[in-house]
């Protein structure tokens, strides 16, 4: 299950509009309990796809790190990642799934269509090895 504060999910919601018609993707940190990850604060990130930010989208691991030092101190680490779909709707595609590498974390997806945020959906990133990862759906909690 996945936590987030009313502005948080708005942050979300505002941070794909802003970026359309590219991808707009950030960090969501908090606490990690195994099956809850509770978002404390959200990190708009640049999109650092050059090539194509339209339809995918990449964080410069300089900034993860910026990011996980920064939040550390905090006693918080990255509960998920977030990034929106321009026209496109709120569901996982396969470059995401093949992108993804943080287990047991949450991957949030907000569909953007002609520059209005719409549904957004969260998934969960479960598996042990490449063979055998996947994207669960998982339950958001708004409050």
């Amino acid at each position: 299950m996945l936590k987030l504060q009313t502005n948080h999910f708005a942050a979300i919601k505002r941070h794909g509009e802003d970026t359309y018609p590219a991808e707009g993707c950030g960090l969501l940190v908090g606490v990690n309990t195994g099956d809850v990850r509770e978002v404390r604060e959200v990190f708009r990130c640049a999109n650092a796809r050059s090539d194509s930010p339209q339809t995918h989208y990449a964080i410069e691991p300089a900034e993860v790190a910026r990011i996980q030092g920064q939040v550390r101190e905090q006693g918080w680490e990255i509960v998920g990642i977030y990034h929106s779909h321009p026209d496109h709707p709120a569901m996982w595609s396969p470059t995401d799934l093949e992108d993804a590498c943080w287990t047991f974390c949450s991957y949030v997806i907000t569909c953007v269509e002609k520059g209005k945020a719409g549904a957004t959906r969260s998934f969960v990133l479960m598996g042990t090895n490449e063979d055998d990862k996947s994207l669960l759906d998982e339950e958001i909690v708004i409050g």
